[in-house]
């Protein structure tokens, strides 16, 4: 049996599918939104770096990546431009639900939920999910984190910031243009200020919706060491209890 070296679920037949479920029961889940990251980045990031640490792992422990689920609740960019967010997390819960019922069905033992979009109320939703299942008698268990919860990442989680750039960077860098932002030596961030206070939210500051650190002076040999360490993390969630 020859094992197909991709784990992404969209690109293998059924059989293709099994056989790698054959060697390593195990799913991944990723999630994200569509939401404003400021003019540097994609607004599809939450998802996309969701994927990315998920197939890094199962390149790791086996098993299959599902597609990115495009679907969030809660943080503070609801009104911001080209940010859709859902208001309520039942039907993305009813979703999940229906997905992980699915996966049970089909011989996967152990599910990982990543959500790439960390606010607060998404970090419930994806919980609550988890917990929800742990309670019906099944042979599947499920985890679900967000990166946010990562145990001391090297580079301290933000939105837009450093985190999510040097990240992003690593899965894709042609996606991460810092040079969009406003030039830090003719418009620096106010000395002293709050990197996560709400003075981010007006649009005239020169890093207007991000909450982190400057990315502008991206350290990009920091990303590596950044992935490796989410990598590690998640595919630990799929391998131990």
């Amino acid at each position: 049996m020859s094992i197909p070296t991709t784990s992404s679920v969209e690109r293998l037949s059924p059989q293709e599918i099994q056989d790698r479920l054959g060697v390593s029961p195990v799913a991944y889940l990723p999630m994200g939104s569509l939401e404003f990251h400021g003019p540097h980045l994609p607004i599809g990031l939450d998802a996309l770096t969701a994927h990315g640490v998920c197939a890094g792992a199962a390149d790791l422990t086996g098993g299959v990546v599902l597609p990115a689920v495009y679907q969030a609740v809660g943080g503070e960019h609801t009104a911001y431009p080209w940010t859709i967010m859902s208001s309520s997390p039942d039907a993305i819960a009813t979703l999940l639900g229906e997905t992980l019922a699915r996966l049970a069905d089909f011989g996967v033992k152990r599910t990982v939920i990543l959500s790439g979009h960390f606010a607060d109320g998404q970090r419930d939703l994806i919980t609550r999910v988890a917990e929800r299942w742990s309670e019906r008698a099944t042979t599947m268990s499920v985890v679900a984190r967000t990166l946010g919860q990562a145990p001391q990442p090297p580079v301290a989680p933000d939105h837009a910031g450093r985190f999510e750039s040097l990240l992003l960077h690593a899965i894709d860098p042609a996606l991460v243009h810092p040079e969009a932002l406003p030039d830090v030596t003719h418009h620096p961030a106010p000395l002293g200020e709050d990197p996560f206070g709400a003075d981010r939210h007006r649009p005239e500051h020169p890093l207007h919706g991000v909450f982190g650190p400057d990315p502008r002076r991206l350290d990009r040999a920091a990303a590596a060491p950044l992935w490796e360490h989410l990598v590690g993390w998640v595919a630990g969630l799929a391998t131990r209890d």
